[in-house]
């Protein structure tokens, strides 16, 4: 099957070299021409652990390739995906639909047979419909059905979420839209992934929906580490005590700085907006996205109380070290990561910042201009006041702590994911905080 996949960002990306592994005849779009050169040249436009390994190896066995040419590339593909970014509009929340829907008009210019045009961004509630009449009034002549299919890509993980997904929810209305779609992922069969057929606006909701439940369970559980830490339990073992309750479930339960990435802020925000639009108000999401944004900020504020309590004195002056950037590991992704926040606060305060990651300190750099980046962690470390793990990279989780002891000019370490023993850290000489522990 000949399947066209319009926008060459993150989901594109992985999607297209996920077909095309899978047999399909894939072409990736973009309006972005030296990105498209750079796809050409085997350079990844984004960091995701195996992804330039199946990019060539579906490049050189001819089954992928990258175009800038949208009208060329949709000719004859019986599956057209729209994969452009959806972010959050400046001012109001509202995901900015302008992209999906200049690709929508492009298609319909450029339609010259039956397709399935296969809504693979994020988008609220209704947007095929708009995407459906957008396309109708410029091909009224068009043989065309336009289906949602959201993904549910983690980043760090994407590769494995395609190929052996929970679920793939396709929002179909007719009879030829699903069975087109149900070849698109008859490979997946052998692997029995569950494909749930909705309608339309139902798969939209879904994702929205999914995203904001993981987001709640993320906030509830930093909420119950916050009382952890007033009432003296542990909330690595309230997690581990709800988790395995099945209708509770363990995943998403790990206490820390709050939640970022380029889903969940976005997500939850037009969720509200889209609930806001419909009169129909969604009171725990509004409490999430209030309370995430909060907590991020205070982590900074922890940072500050942890040197005080080790004696350290007063920040301003003195030299902190961040390890970790990104929102979470295996990704060079920094939007709405938490340590933006952290930063912003200890650097309101007179810190001296210095950190290091191991792929995001291109991206972070920019965003943060005050901060040096270092080499290795080793370098970050030398002379800081105070260590703090913002990201849990597993080159940090064995991080020789006696060697960094040797290097810091204050054993104070912040650990803001609970990666480490508190007995072990404290019987090495460190002042010891972490998040939800006591």
């Amino acid at each position: 099957m000949k399947i066209a996949m319009v926008g060459s960002g993150y989901v594109g990306l992985v999607s297209g070299a996920c077909f095309a592994d899978f047999g399909h005849d894939v072409v990736c779009i973009d309006k972005d021409a030296s990105k498209i050169d750079r796809l050409v040249a085997g350079v990844m436009p984004i960091y995701e652990p195996g992804l330039a390994e199946l990019v060539a190896g579906n490049v050189q066995a001819g089954r992928l390739s990258f175009s800038t040419d949208l009208a060329a590339s949709i000719d004859g593909a019986q599956a057209i995906f729209i994969a452009v970014g959806t972010p959050s509009r400046r001012g109001d929340g509202h995901a900015d639909l302008s992209y999906v829907y200049a690709v929508a008009q492009e298609i319909a210019d450029g339609l010259t047979g039956p397709a399935v045009i296969v809504t693979k961004s994020t988008v609220p509630v209704g947007t095929g419909d708009e995407v459906e009449r957008i396309i109708r009034e410029r091909a009224p002549d068009a043989k065309f059905a336009v289906v949602s299919n959201p993904e549910f890509l983690r980043e760090g993980a994407a590769i494995g979420d395609f190929k052996r997904p929970d679920r793939i929810v396709v929002g179909a209305e007719e009879e030829w839209e699903r069975g087109v779609m149900t070849e698109v992922y008859r490979p997946l069969f052998l692997n029995k992934a569950p494909l749930l057929f909705t309608g339309r606006r139902s798969s939209e909701l879904i994702k929205y929906a999914a995203n904001a439940f993981l987001a709640t369970k993320i906030t509830f559980i930093n909420e119950m580490a916050d009382l952890c830490e007033k009432v003296g339990a542990d909330v690595q073992d309230v997690a581990r005590g709800i988790g395995l309750d099945n209708r509770i479930g363990s995943k998403f339960l790990h206490a820390g700085p709050g939640y970022g990435g380029s889903c969940f802020p976005k997500d939850t925000l037009a969720l509200l907006k889209t609930a806001e639009d419909y009169a129909s108000p969604v009171r725990i999401v509004e409490a999430v996205v209030r309370t995430n944004d909060t907590r991020k900020r205070a982590m900074g504020r922890k940072v500050i109380e942890a040197m005080a309590e080790a004696g350290v004195g007063e920040p301003r002056g003195r030299r902190i070290a961040l390890l970790g950037l990104t929102f979470k590991p295996n990704t060079d992704d920094m939007r709405d990561a938490p340590s933006i926040a952290i930063v912003q606060a200890l650097l309101d305060v007179g810190a001296q910042i210095v950190a290091y990651d191991p792929e995001g300190m291109a991206a972070a750099a920019p965003l943060m201009p005050e901060v040096t980046m270092a080499k290795s962690a080793y370098e970050a470390v030398t002379g800081a006041d105070a260590v703090v793990l913002v990201t849990e990279w597993d080159a940090f989780r064995g991080i020789d702590l006696e060697r960094v002891g040797q290097l810091v000019s204050s054993r104070v370490l912040v650990d803001l994911r609970n990666v480490y023993n508190p007995d072990e850290v404290r019987g090495a000489g460190w002042h010891y905080s972490s998040v939800g522990r006591t």
